[in-house]
């Protein structure tokens, strides 16, 4: 265990020079303000139990788990996964889709069956050290799972953690580039039409069904529609189709008279502190392909500015500017053909379309932040609030992680802050927090409330990971650095379906927080 000299030297190192961490700078017109000195989140980390607990008696949490067993099938549709985390699966079902995942999985492989090996049809051979007990479940949730470890001992018997239960081809197939031995082009793109005709048909008519159109786009928005699809639902476009050229006009032109009005007021005393630290941050942002062209640069800073100056009880807070970066590409996206929008090159479009960009890109960015502006007013006290609900969160879910971070002294402000502050853009690759931003914006308040389970099951999806690290500085390196440079659309929706199984289980159940 680190030294408290050494433990300091490191965080007070970590904030400006790890790679992917980020300064806590909470405004330019507020003094600074550190959550880590402040704030009620410095309380001691409550005891753990002493007395453990009884494996032979099962908590409520515990007995829905053990009623909703999750079997993910690489063939199914999201919309059928999403379905699956709200049912009970008897053994028969676990065990024939099981069944599925072993023969598709053989068949993506194209490995001759060994001699002797029993059929498809037959029961699976379950490795003893893999399932104790008998337990013939093909995934089990993770506090559950891990509920008999010892403390602070990584066990290789563990079961498959559900990243793991998805063969890697299938992930490959619908992530990138189809393999014809894992799923059959024509098949993906039958599905992937079959969708976008539901969109298409929704999204015709003289007055979109809105909640139909939230159940359609939890899992995955097709990208042909995926602009006017956001700015439904988040609430810029009006229903009404007929609405909608005045409504755009009529805001476009509402967001150049802001322009006209305010931004040269950039240089000026009273705001040139603001500008000067938005001027700062852009560049830092990802993808630089993209950020650092000329042009874009600009529209970053006009967007940034004006809504600095029109909120003034929260201002320009750092993070707010990786928000900006998700609506601009999937707007962009709707007039250039570049597959890969992180290097487009925005030069070739038109003047026009690039204002009209920019303003939708405004509004859109400010009707997020009017969810969660107390993330970024002084003190940021929505950021330390759900921090703590996090942790405690952690602690019921899986208490063997939150138990390993406290023995090494990693309090989760000092790499949760991020997750929240910016909402995982630092630690997902773009097209993964486009995939994911189409979910937050079908849940009722996605970016205020949805977003904790998704960081809860995100923190646990690498608890192999954190319990073999040993050390302070290793382990807060790890969390601050995520791999997860390689994932895809498949990623996401695992993670989100593991954290809409912790919203079924905690968010009308605030008890659960409660040891």
């Amino acid at each position: 265990m680190a030294s408290d000299g050494a433990r300091k030297q490191f965080w007070k190192r970590g904030s400006s020079k790890v790679p992917g961490s980020i300064q806590h700078v909470y405004g330019a017109q507020h003094p600074p303000f550190d959550p880590l000195v402040h704030g009620t989140l410095l309380t001691a980390t409550p005891k753990v139990p002493t007395t453990p607990v009884k494996a032979t008696r099962a908590s409520t949490f515990q007995e829905f788990e053990s009623s909703t067993s999750d079997a993910w099938d690489a063939g199914e549709d999201d919309d059928e996964l999403l379905a699956m985390a709200a049912e009970s699966l008897n053994t028969a079902v676990v065990m024939e889709t099981a069944h599925r995942v072993l023969r598709n999985h053989s068949q993506r492989q194209g490995r001759p069956r060994p001699p002797g090996a029993p059929e498809p049809s037959a029961e699976p051979s379950a490795d003893p050290s893999a399932a104790p007990g008998g337990d013939l479940r093909l995934v089990k949730s993770v506090s559950e799972s891990h509920a008999s470890c010892p403390e602070g001992i990584v066990s290789d018997a563990a079961p498959l953690q559900r990243s793991q239960s998805l063969p890697h081809a299938a992930t490959v197939a619908l992530g990138g580039a189809p393999e014809p031995s894992a799923l059959s082009t024509s098949a993906l793109s039958e599905r992937e039409a079959s969708r976008l005709d539901k969109f298409k048909h929704l999204l015709a008519g003289p007055n979109t069904d809105l909640e139909e159109l939230r159940k359609l786009s939890w899992s995955g928005i097709p990208k042909p529609v995926r602009a006017i699809t956001w700015k439904l639902l988040s609430g810029y476009l009006p229903a009404n189709v007929d609405r909608r050229p005045a409504t755009l006009q009529r805001k476009q032109k509402e967001y150049f008279a802001f322009i006209d009005h305010y931004y040269d007021s950039r240089n000026d005393e009273v705001h040139q502190d603001t500008y000067r630290q938005i001027h700062i941050d852009i560049p830092r942002m990802s993808p630089e392909a993209l950020i650092l062209q000329p042009k874009v640069t600009e529209i970053f800073e006009r967007i940034l500015f004006i809504w600095a100056i029109r909120h003034p009880a929260s201002g320009y807070v750092q993070g707010i500017n990786d928000l900006v970066t998700p609506f601009f590409v999937v707007f962009i996206c709707e007039y250039i053909d570049d597959e890969d929008a992180d290097s487009a090159d925005i030069s070739r479009v038109p003047e026009d379309v690039l204002r009209n960009v920019e303003a939708d890109t405004y509004w859109c960015m400010s009707r997020l932040l009017d969810g969660i502006q107390d993330n970024y007013t002084f003190a940021q006290p929505g950021i330390q609030m759900k921090v703590k609900m996090l942790e405690e969160l952690v602690s019921r879910i899986d208490e063997q992680v939150h138990r390993h971070l406290g023995q090494h002294e990693v309090r989760y402000l000092q790499f949760t802050f991020r997750w929240m502050n910016n909402l995982l853009t630092r630690e997902l690759p773009l097209r993964c927090t486009v995939r994911l931003w189409d979910t937050y914006q079908s849940e009722p308040e996605g970016f205020a409330n949805f977003h904790l389970y998704v960081c809860a099951a995100f923190l646990v999806r690498w608890r192999k990971e954190i319990l073999e690290e040993r050390d302070f500085q290793e382990l807060l390196l790890f969390l601050q650095n995520l791999p997860t440079a390689h994932w895809g659309d498949e990623d996401v929706s695992l993670l989100l379906a593991e954290a809409y199984r912790l919203k079924f289980a905690f968010a009308d159940a605030p008890n659960h927080y409660k040891k």
